[in-house]
């Protein structure tokens, strides 16, 4: 087994309890659209996936295509709730410094953008500690590549560590993201608090249901 040198956290639904917030945002948006919506059927249908990768299911759906500033104006929507709404997963910031305790590099990758997860962890008092380790999709897609479910976020995220996708380890929740982990040729911790996550073991994620086990199942690993 190669030695693990890079943990990379998803954010949403790992690291901040955000996904009831934006899924109620986006129902909304959707609403207002023409496509009525509720937040727990907007999770069912859009759980994972960034804003670029909805836009063309969403227009298929409507029959016509958004307005060029759609993604742009959810994303300042979405970052405005998240100041007042976002909170931390349970846990969170102590799997984390327990990473740095066991001297591993970590960083955070998700398929929010930059604006969004400024608003998540300033909320959430963990700006200073995320400091210099986040990575967005928007990253990825402003340089030709993709969001969750494609691995381009991972692959970034570890390059910036000058880790190879085989020292790393993913921890995300969400189907999406484990295939972008097994595309990227990364392992992946399935982080479960709820159901019996089938779906992430059927992408080669090993469960887990707390994040309080973090440190063990890392011990474990080196």
């Amino acid at each position: 087994m190669t030695r693990l040198r890079l943990v990379i956290f998803d954010c949403d639904g790992v690291l901040i309890d955000s996904e009831p917030v934006c899924n109620r945002v986006v129902a909304e948006a959707l609403t207002r659209l023409g496509w009525p919506m509720t937040a727990e059927i907007c999770e069912q249908q859009f759980v994972g996936m960034s804003f670029h990768d909805m836009q063309p299911v969403i227009e298929a759906r409507l029959g016509h295509a958004l307005p060029a500033s759609w993604i742009a104006d959810l994303t300042i929507d979405v970052a405005r709730t998240m100041e007042t709404e976002a909170v931390v997963v349970p846990h969170a910031e102590a799997a984390i410094r327990a990473v740095v305790s066991l001297g591993l590099e970590w960083r955070i990758a998700s398929n929010s953008s930059h604006q969004e997860m400024a608003a998540k962890f300033g909320r959430t008092g963990l700006t200073e500690l995320v400091a210099g380790r986040l990575h967005s999709s928007d990253d990825a897609i402003a340089e030709g590549g993709r969001g969750k479910p494609a691995p381009d976020v991972f692959l970034r995220a570890a390059s910036s560590a000058g880790a190879a996708p085989s020292e790393c380890l993913v921890v995300e929740d969400s189907v999406h993201g484990a295939c972008a982990a097994k595309a990227a040729g990364m392992a992946c911790l399935g982080f479960c608090p709820n159901g019996d996550g089938a779906l992430l073991e059927a992408e080669g994620a090993v469960l887990f249901r707390s994040l309080r086990d973090l440190p063990d199942l890392l011990r474990a690993r080196l």
